[in-house]
């Protein structure tokens, strides 16, 4: 799963200094490629993890190996996967795989997420539709499912969902993404009830809101990206969520701009 460095690439712009606080953990980022995976990914590395770096285009997840190699931190790890057609026997491949290489995985980011069409759920294409889901709430499950027996290993560990304002309060043309995060709200819910009383695992989703990405460039194409925060300076609390500082955030839907606040 590791590779040698391939090529450098621009860091993004990050708020966090560098320290020790997730030192000799080990966190999985999906959609590490970009926007906030890699600033996460990057800002874990910074922090002392070792992270995984899961995402479907190889050639961008190389690029995010190759920054935390260059600043000298933990060597990370590359698993390029297409979460559109990744099957059930992929995900229990990397559970096992995780288990046999490393003594527990502390911390998993639910970064990726595709937008899909917007427009009325009348003239919603049925593939489309079943692709965004497929990408959007199975492979969390499956990959969640997978990795819960290394998780359980941790004695402090982190599942970090990531939701939207749209699946919070449904709003129209907004399709099956919103559906899909409704439904992301929900599985973290069950799981984070599930876990409380059992484990030392502690599940909770994220609104990062408003923020300069491709995703956000798609839903929103006629708006000033230069308006929008960075994902890097939305970090604070991305690092927040997986210290052991914040043990007692479970099961809350939080929305950045407020934890951000409180930080």
């Amino acid at each position: 799963m590791k590779i040698e460095p391939a090529h450098a690439t621009e860091a993004p712009e990050l708020t966090v200094p560098v320290n020790d606080t997730l030192q000799d953990k080990t966190i999985l980022v999906t959609g590490a490629g970009d926007g906030i995976g890699k600033a996460a990914a990057l800002t874990y590395a910074r922090s002392g993890a070792t992270v995984i770096l899961l995402g479907r285009t190889q050639q961008k997840l190389e690029a995010v190996y190759d920054l935390i190699a260059s600043e000298n931190l933990p060597e990370a790890v590359i698993h390029p996967l297409d979460l559109a057609i990744a099957g059930t026997d992929d995900y229990d491949l990397l559970g096992r795989s995780i288990q046999e290489q490393f003594p527990a995985l502390d911390g998993l980011l639910h970064n990726a997420s595709e937008l899909g069409a917007l427009g009325p759920i009348q003239y919603y294409a049925p593939e489309a539709w079943m692709k965004l889901m497929q990408i959007n709430v199975n492979a969390a499950f499956l990959l969640t499912r997978a990795l819960l027996p290394a998780m359980l290993q941790s004695p402090d560990a982190r599942i970090l969902f990531t939701s939207s304002s749209v699946g919070r309060q449904g709003r129209a043309y907004w399709g099956a993404y919103a559906v899909s995060k409704f439904a992301t709200e929900g599985l973290m819910q069950v799981l984070a009830d599930e876990l409380a009383d059992t484990s030392n695992i502690r599940v909770n989703s994220i609104n990062p809101g408003a923020t300069r990405t491709e995703m956000r460039r798609a839903a929103y194409p006629a708006e000033n990206p230069m308006t929008l925060p960075t994902a890097g300076s939305l970090m604070p609390a991305y690092l927040h969520l997986m210290q052991p500082v914040s043990q007692p955030i479970h099961g809350q839907a939080i929305d950045i701009r407020s934890l951000l606040a409180e930080l």
